[in-house]
């Protein structure tokens, strides 16, 4: 194994001007660090991280906290692709991720323990239940933090504009021609107060009321849900000619009761999700949705929880928000 030593004797240098160069530190000539860097790769030296972790206290290695009721885990159909971005992000900066949601076998978990005990340098918290004690401890300890898609005050967040996401499709569903309405939303949340408050906003500067009948309330991603829910809104006797779901899943579900009820979508009842995850796209009809920015929210993830790890003096706690766009697919008609 190639050691600093051996690299200082190819160079003909000291030991610790081969440790500045490889550190990258500016007390060197730009000309020597290439030189002494060009010599260690050739001679095949690798850097012996657990050294270094016990020296610079710095392990390179960041926890993701993700759970979500389904158990999806990397298979989940927004967050995968958050995942992703984050994991692109972080290896490009030099590090490595560990999921910690399992904990240490504990009964209950604690996830402040679990980061000291790996020595992580920082944490992303992807999808958890944010009112839990455990989650609530690990947002107020000390270890550099980022959320995504839920503000904590102090706290670094990543978030999808939900907002203007649910703005556009909801105004994009009116200019259709559509004033009776019905959005199966997702249980409490952030997420889900965001959109439903930017939805009933665009109702009332449209003047459509919109009954308490047409606001059933599901968990994300429950397709069986979401399929009930619709049946139910399709048998009313005042029928809405729009349903709009708290995800592209869910709205596969819908789509599955209007078969079931003879219906056909966009002809008889029109149809829309959220997310813009593949299958929206490709299933036929293709679902109308709002794409959100699920890699570049993981790719920005990382950026800042790098951030927070090597400038934590000078890296702001903000909410960074990320746009996304509407995709009008096939499933909501003109009926004006």
């Amino acid at each position: 194994m190639v050691s600093l030593k051996d690299i200082a004797a190819a160079c003909g240098v000291s030991v610790a001007t081969v440790s500045k160069a490889l550190n990258n530190q500016s007390d060197i000539s730009s000309t020597r660090r290439e030189e002494i860097r060009r010599k260690a790769e050739e001679m095949g030296y690798h850097p012996n991280l657990m050294a270094r972790a016990l020296k610079t206290r710095v392990t390179h290695d960041i926890g993701v906290l993700f759970s979500d009721d389904f158990m999806s885990g990397l298979t989940h159909p927004f967050f995968s692709q958050v995942l992703e971005g984050l994991k692109v992000g972080v290896e490009a900066r030099g590090y490595d991720l560990t999921f910690i949601d399992r904990g240490l076998g504990e009964e209950k978990p604690d996830y402040v323990n679990h980061c000291r005990y790996r020595n992580l340098d920082g944490v992303v918290i992807a999808c958890v239940d944010f009112t839990k004690p455990a989650v609530i401890d690990l947002v107020r300890s000390e270890i550099p933090l980022v959320t995504i898609d839920h503000v904590f005050d102090q706290c670094a967040t990543i978030s999808s504009n939900n907002a203007q996401g649910m703005r556009a499709l909801a105004e994009y569903v009116v200019s259709r021609g559509h004033r009776k309405i019905a959005y199966i939303h997702g249980k409490p949340s952030s997420v889900t107060n965001a959109r439903l408050a930017s939805f009933f906003r665009v109702m009332e500067e449209n003047d459509i009321r919109i009954p308490e009948e047409y606001l059933p309330e599901i968990d994300y991603l429950d397709v069986a849900a979401a399929e009930k829910a619709a049946m139910q809104l399709i048998g009313l006797k005042e029928r809405p000619t729009c349903i709009l779901f708290p995800d592209d899943y869910t709205c596969i579900g819908g789509l599955n009761a209007a078969r079931s009820a003879g219906l056909r979508v966009p002809e008889d009842i029109s149809m829309a999700g959220y997310d813009g995850v593949p299958v929206a796209k490709i299933i036929s009809p293709r679902i109308t949705t709002y794409e959100q920015g699920m890699r570049e929210m993981g790719m920005k993830a990382a950026e800042k929880i790098v951030e927070l790890i090597e400038r934590p003096r000078t890296a702001l706690r903000d909410n960074t928000v990320i746009d996304g766009k509407l995709l009008a697919g096939e499933t909501v008609r003109d009926i004006q």
